[in-house]
């Protein structure tokens, strides 16, 4: 059986009305997070995209820059070598030198011996051609005759055992002359060869670096697109500011936020108030940014230890760079002068955010901050313990 519909089958025209109204008041009162959010959201595509492609630039930057220390570790190590094998050069082309000098030296004795030993043997076929009996006559007495005969036979004797010693003590000298010049010729080789690598691995360190360098301006390049992006979400965020309407609550994710106090310049005592990302603070951060006013809070007003953060200073980055670098740790009940960490949050905080916990009550914390909304100013705003990362740093 089919049942007939309690509802009536017409409405009358007040009762339509009456929804009509309702359904637009409805609509109206919804958050005004909520419109903000469908405003803001076209800007997030933009800057996840181009922090991917920064991220993955550094990447590749990073990995040619520890391949460049690498070659150029490499092409000092072949200098090194280089510089060693040509002070053995000199060394043997000195030992060289000094044999081609004593062979020089060897050669003008063996010619001084052996024109000596001709003059004796000249004298002594002169002295041939004399007779015994007229050199003995010329002799004074029979013993000056043998004198003479042994002297001559003395003197040859003595001329032919030096040209004969000189003679071997060339050859010994021509021989290391030989082994000598072998050395010398193995150590040019080797410096040739040595010199080639170098040249090869000074090329390749040169090709290296310049695709870092390309790197490096592609990476500055998305930086300047990322900041003009940014530059245009602070515009949004500035509009919303202006025109006084909601923007001191919003909701992202499970982050919820409210009774923000709005910016009030460079106050709460923070004292590196120069133009926004002028200076570097003693924590190696950037000034009149989040992490450097909380860094400092931490430091100044709440007597905790703050390590410097060695270029891992972003917000985001706080969850594992403060405990290596400043011993912190990760809490879950807030107290005051806890580190308050919101994660990458898209194009509302594309490289997170941090705040001070000032005093909690209950579930809700409230905050102090610098560079909500990207402006570089003092701010104080409540939250919820939900969406955040608590990090609890030493005392001092």
């Amino acid at each position: 059986m089919k049942l007939r519909p309690t509802t009536p089958a017409s409405v009358s025209m007040t009762t339509r009305v009456i929804l009509v109204f309702a359904s637009l008041l409805i609509l109206f009162s919804l958050p005004l997070q909520l419109t903000q959010k469908v405003f803001a959201d076209h800007f997030d595509d933009q800057i996840n995209a181009l922090q991917q492609q920064i991220n993955n630039y550094n990447t590749q930057a990073a990995a040619l820059n520890a391949q460049a220390k690498t070659l150029q570790s490499a092409v000092d190590s072949l200098q090194t070598q280089a510089s060693s094998i040509q002070a053995q050069i000199n060394l043997s082309q000195a030992k060289y030198d000094k044999l081609v000098q004593q062979i020089a030296d060897t050669n003008k004795q063996i010619k001084d011996n052996q024109d000596a030993l001709g003059v004796t043997i000249a004298d002594m076929y002169v002295d041939g051609k004399v007779s015994p009996i007229e050199m003995l006559a010329s002799s004074k007495t029979i013993s000056d005759y043998l004198d003479k005969q042994e002297y001559q036979s003395s003197i040859r004797d003595q001329l032919t055992s030096t040209i004969s010693k000189i003679k071997n003590l060339k050859s010994q000298l021509v021989k290391q002359q030989a082994d000598v010049k072998k050395v010398l010729d193995e150590q040019t080789a080797q410096k040739n060869s040595l010199s080639a690598k170098q040249t090869e691995q000074q090329n390749l360190l040169s090709q290296t670096q310049g695709q870092e360098s390309a790197y490096q301006q592609l990476v500055a390049s998305n930086n300047q697109k990322l900041a003009d992006v940014a530059s245009q979400q602070r515009s949004y965020y500035q509009s919303l500011v202006n025109s006084g309407g909601g923007v001191n609550a919003g909701v992202y994710g499970s982050f919820h936020y409210s009774n923000w106090s709005g910016n009030q310049g460079c106050s709460g005592g923070y004292p590196y108030c120069g133009p926004q990302d002028s200076g570097i603070d003693p924590w190696g951060l950037y000034n009149r940014e989040c992490v450097s006013y909380v860094a400092w809070a931490l430091s100044a007003r709440f007597n905790r230890y703050v390590g410097n953060f060695s270029g891992q200073g972003n917000a985001y980055q706080w969850t594992y760079s403060a405990p290596a670098y400043s011993g912190a740790v990760r809490v879950y009940d807030p107290q005051p002068g806890d580190a308050v960490v919101l994660p990458q949050s898209g194009g509302f905080a594309p490289l997170g955010h941090l705040m001070i916990a000032e005093s909690v009550s209950g579930n809700t914390i409230h905050v102090s901050q610098y560079n909500f909304y990207g402006t570089g100013e003092y701010s104080t705003m409540d939250i919820q313990n939900s969406g955040i990362v608590l990090l609890r740093f030493p005392s001092r």
